[in-house]
């Protein structure tokens, strides 16, 4: 477990940071804008788990925010240095389990007759801002991809969380008896 004795170390004053393995990289580097957008989307979580969602997505979501530490550490780590390092990454099962969610919840809340508008109540609303920057996450890494190697599973990961959390946002609907805001194609 990383020890941080300081928070600040100025080492970035100049636009670089370090990669896990210490590699220095600019600041703007595919592969920091996407474990950024992850560390966003999870921060996003976070404030959705701080509305006091419904019993099972408080139960599941801090499983998340943990699996998208792995997905940050995967990230911050080129496969060459995963090699040498013994890092948390996203695997098979981590897609799966979120697969097994979607169902789950699907189950409960029903097929999708329309679309529907990101909001009801406040902690669905979050989840739908922590869904779009998912997407953004996605699209980030996509782009990495196309100049760098990324964990296997890291795209997957991302695809089904943001599916995840669009039904976890009306399943947080469907628990607090919230109607959900349906897209009026007339207006």
């Amino acid at each position: 477990m990383p020890r941080l004795t300081k928070i600040y170390t100025r080492g970035g004053d100049k636009g670089m940071t370090s990669l896990g393995s210490g590699r220095r990289v600019p600041k703007e580097s595919l592969r920091v804008s996407s474990y950024g957008t992850v560390d966003e989307l999870n921060s996003h979580i976070g404030v959705a788990v701080a509305h006091r969602l419904c019993d099972r997505l408080m139960d599941v979501l801090p499983v998340i925010q943990n699996e998208l530490f792995h997905l940050g550490s995967d990230l911050c780590f080129n496969e060459e240095e995963k090699v040498k390092y013994n890092i948390p990454q996203i695997e098979e099962r981590h897609v799966q389990k979120l697969e097994v969610l979607i169902d789950e919840m699907t189950n409960v809340v029903g097929p999708l007759e329309n679309f529907i508008l990101p909001g009801g109540s406040i902690g669905s609303a979050h989840l739908h801002v922590a869904r779009t920057v998912c997407r953004r996450a996605e699209r980030d890494v996509v782009t990495l991809t196309r100049d760098e190697e990324v964990g296997p599973y890291v795209v997957a990961y991302l695809n089904r969380l943001s599916d995840a959390l669009f039904v976890m946002a009306r399943f947080e609907n469907f628990m607090q008896e919230t109607p959900e805001p349906l897209w009026d194609t007339l207006a």
